[in-house]
């Protein structure tokens, strides 16, 4: 049985995969705030103009620039594992494979968009990024590909992420960005919320707020999204496209593939390119996993609401909490996110992909076997979608079903140890979210049409 599936530098991805070509129905339009469509030209303000292109397009295959393939072979193709160990601790039929994508220099998947981004910035003029970021991981890859690109990277960190992560931090700062805790003083959005909550732990929409103002309100300034948004999930694809031919290699097809959904990046790039297979008929099931204490999918509404808090993002129609919700500072920070991509919204309600919920105790317990049978101590977003893994294959056990089962695997734990520390000590619980605040929440979601 081979346990570590490699490819070679020269069958790495030439395109990405757009998943819209293959929808079913085409995506919802972006509004402007007051309901009425949204032209691509008015996000010229932040974004440059090949990242809008793709945004808006509906071609199957994207070329990836030389240039990007270039320094994303400094760690890519990544490897893809059979999870022999853990398949034998859980006494289960099914066979369990895993796309490591924590051998980038940052530590997870997040470079993959993180070099288109800058790349195209740099290709435009830009001389600098502002970003937001939650557990920290997208603010050491835009952070990296800033310093690959000669760009300046400002980074406003969400303020719990920034006091429970602090290694992640000094990383970016290694790499030249400036990082600020969020909700900062130093915007409008930031001093907004201090006002009303001098204590606020931050989130990713108030992160967001604070990056698109200041890149808005400077022409030197893009901003760059590490989630969410469709040219992220399309970079993000070469995740799954090379698992589809990894898997080939050893004569085995997926029938379920798990991935943490927190703005959907994640899910996306390994779930999309099997989307493309399931849209002509072939069986595959595709499922996202967040956590119980942000329940976006699997309690949110299908609704257009704002990508951050203080209502300066177009409006995206999406499975959403309310763009004010406040989640709790649990550990899995890259999924503390009030909404979620407009493609896996959209897919989701039109039943082509599913999601599931997982308590924070269980995902750290199954974070800790996976690193007991296979070595590796996960990344707390990546636990969820191993969390799931072990539900299907102890499920596989009991009904003696040997499914293939496979995951990604979006980073490392290695920044998280306090995490995992406190979780070995008992101190973690587990949070579901109350109903009735989530209806708070969705009370403020904007009037369209």
């Amino acid at each position: 049985m081979k346990t570590k599936i490699l490819l070679k530098e020269a069958d790495m991805p030439t395109h990405w995969y757009n998943v819209v070509a293959d929808m079913p129905n085409p995506p919802a339009p972006i509004l402007a705030p007051d309901g009425s469509p949204i032209s691509p030209d008015a996000l010229t303000a932040i974004f440059p103009e090949a990242i809008i292109e793709q945004e808006v397009s509906a071609e199957r295959w994207i070329p990836i620039p030389e240039e990007v393939r270039e320094v994303l072979r400094l760690w890519r193709p990544t490897p893809l594992y059979r999870a022999d160990r853990l398949e034998k601790v859980l006494k289960t039929p099914a066979k369990i494979y895993f796309k490591n994508e924590a051998v980038s220099p940052a530590g997870s998947h997040k470079p993959n968009t993180a070099v288109a981004q800058a790349y195209y910035n740099k290709l435009q003029g830009i001389k600098r990024l502002a970003t937001e970021t939650g557990a920290g991981q997208w603010g050491c890859s835009l952070a990296l590909a800033g310093q690959l690109f000669d760009l300046e990277v400002r980074v406003y960190m969400v303020r719990v992420s920034y006091d429970q992560k602090p290694y992640r931090r000094s990383m970016m700062q290694t790499w030249g960005a400036e990082v600020f805790p969020s909700p900062t003083d130093m915007t409008r959005s930031g001093r907004h919320i201090l006002e009303q909550h001098p204590d606020s732990p931050g989130s990713l929409g108030i992160a967001i707020s604070e990056a698109v103002e200041e890149a808005a309100g400077r022409t030197d300034t893009n901003y760059a999204l590490g989630s969410v948004l469709n040219h992220v999930l399309l970079h993000q694809t070469i995740i799954g496209e090379e698992a589809k031919k990894q898997l080939e290699w050893v004569g085995d097809y997926p029938d379920m593939v798990f991935a943490p959904c927190g703005g959907g990046s994640n899910f996306g790039g390994i779930a999309f390119p099997f989307f493309a297979d399931k849209a002509t008929g072939r069986r595959v099931d595709l499922v996202a996993v967040e956590p119980t204490s942000c329940p976006t999918l699997t309690k949110g509404v299908y609704a257009y609401d704002f990508g951050d808090t203080e209502g300066l993002t177009p409006l995206t129609k999406m499975y959403t909490l309310g763009h004010d919700f406040m989640p709790p500072g649990i550990h899995a920070g890259g999924l503390r996110y009030h909404g979620d991509s407009a493609l896996v919204s959209q897919l989701y309600d039109e039943g082509l992909v599913s999601a599931i919920a997982i308590p924070q105790l269980e995902t750290f317990e199954a974070g800790v076997l996976f690193a007991k049978t296979q070595g590796i101590i996960p990344a707390p977003e990546s636990c969820h979608a191993i969390a799931a893994t072990i539900r299907e294959a102890r499920r596989c056990a009991e009904t003696g079903e040997a499914k293939t089962l496979l995951f990604n695997l979006s980073g490392h734990g290695h920044f998280d140890m306090s995490a995992f520390d406190r979780y070995l000590k008992g101190e973690l619980e587990d949070f579901d979210y109350p109903q009735e605040a989530i209806h708070q929440s969705l009370a403020h979601l904007p009037k369209v049409g």
